[in-house]
């Protein structure tokens, strides 16, 4: 290090061999101090990696499971569940006029304000909990990000599409919705889901402006779940996580006679697929239907009980 060529030993006129023992004392103090000084436990990166790591006890794992169990279940008993998506792959092609096609495509339309309102509310709260908006430039991207979501206008249905929702970043007023997707989509709860994940990536814009919050939520899942959660597989759970607040806030909103499990269910049931498999940018259908539950342990209170969690004892933490 520099700072031993600064001390002038030299100029004392010692010894020189007392001057070398001397200098390689010191040599190995400046490092030893500098190694300390740097350690990180293993594992750790970045700013924070003092703070504790969140982790999921045995019995929240279980929890969890159980409530994917719920969902799954609900899917086949309620007359309003959606298709899994591995289902919906291997349909044929729906023409935009057929019935099914156009009835998803006018409920999807109709509950677009809704779920622009319900997003922007999402955004905010996923926002405010992971100190996104600490920053006067984070609180700046957050209401770009707001104003886009605000500004789009329409759903448009599309054939070759099949069983996939997408946005177009050139045309950030549009939704386009496969055929299958529209049809296989069949509650309110599971449109407002799905919007809202397209309504988040529409948020994040042509230059990732939220990339932080995704990293950020990513991250966390990450660790919740023992799963490897980032780049754009982080950007595709913040969305799906951003829809199920969104569909928890509308079951809120529109009272129903529906138990509440089932409409809870409605917003990620198209995930239980029996080919559980997922890609570079998406974790498995499965493994996101787990993520987004320990991401938020009320709403897996809420399916396994079957009601709202209001006198829910905090659960223990792992350590």
């Amino acid at each position: 290090m520099s700072k031993t060529n600064s001390l002038g030993v030299r100029k004392a006129g010692l010894p020189p061999l007392f001057l070398h023992a001397l200098f390689l004392l010191v040599a190995l103090l400046v490092h030893g101090t500098a190694a300390f000084g740097q350690a990180t436990r293993p594992g750790t990166r970045g700013s924070h990696s003092s703070r504790p790591r969140p982790t999921l006890s045995a019995d929240e794992r279980d929890m969890i499971d159980r409530a994917i169990e719920v969902v799954c279940k609900e899917r086949k008993r309620d007359p309003q569940g959606s298709i899994p998506i591995d289902d919906m792959q291997g349909r044929p092609s729906l023409p935009v006029q057929s019935v099914e096609a156009v009835e998803g495509a006018a409920r999807a339309q109709r509950l677009l304000p809704v779920a622009q309102l319900l997003t922007v509310d999402a955004l905010r709260r996923v926002a405010s909990e992971y100190n996104f908006q600490r920053s006067s430039a984070g609180s700046l991207r957050l209401e770009r990000a707001i104003l886009r979501v605000q500004n789009v206008m329409r759903v448009k249905p599309d054939v070759d599409s099949r069983d996939n929702a997408s946005v177009f970043l050139r045309n950030p007023k549009t939704i386009t919705f496969g055929t299958i997707f529209l049809a296989g989509l069949k509650s309110d709860e599971a449109m407002i889901s799905v919007l809202a994940h397209e309504l988040s990536h529409i948020a994040d814009g042509d230059r990732a402006s939220l990339r932080i919050l995704f990293r950020a939520v990513g991250e966390r899942a990450s660790a919740l779940t023992g799963l490897t959660i980032y780049d754009q597989q982080a950007e595709e759970l913040t969305c799906d996580y951003v829809g199920a607040l969104a569909a928890r806030s509308f079951v809120a909103d529109s009272p129903a006679y529906d138990p509440l499990a089932r409409r809870i269910a409605r917003a990620v049931e198209h995930n239980c697929v029996n080919d559980d498999e997922g890609d570079e940018d998406h974790l498995s259908p499965r493994n996101t239907i787990r993520a987004i539950l320990a991401l938020n342990p009320t709403l897996t209170w809420e399916l396994v009980y079957d009601r709202e969690d209001q006198i829910r004892p905090r659960p223990a933490r792992g350590n």
